[in-house]
């Protein structure tokens, strides 16, 4: 059976996270006695399961690459100010 990221684990509500490892115990059931068949279907609703944490991951990456969009625009003008403000009084001079 092959387990999600530690990051999704730790996106998926009390639900999905004792279903998911109810899931995987039982995956690992069936591999050891050699039911890679069964074992198979298993994998596969973990795969389902564990969706809506991957979205949210996603979500997240979304949201930190915005604030630093936002961050990099704001650090940008106010450089951009500071060097007005310099040929300002460059020109004062």
């Amino acid at each position: 059976m092959r387990h999600c990221s530690v990051q999704v684990r730790g996106l998926l509500t009390r639900d999905e996270l004792d279903r998911y490892n109810s899931l995987m115990e039982v995956g690992s059931f069936l591999e050891s006695n050699d039911r890679y068949d069964l074992a198979y279907h298993v994998q596969k609703e973990v795969d389902l399961l564990i969706m809506p944490a991957i979205e949210r991951l996603k979500d997240k990456g979304r949201e930190r690459d915005r604030a630093t969009a936002e961050y990099l625009e704001e650090k940008r003008r106010q450089q951009l100010a500071a060097e007005l403000a310099e040929l300002d009084n460059e020109d004062d001079d």
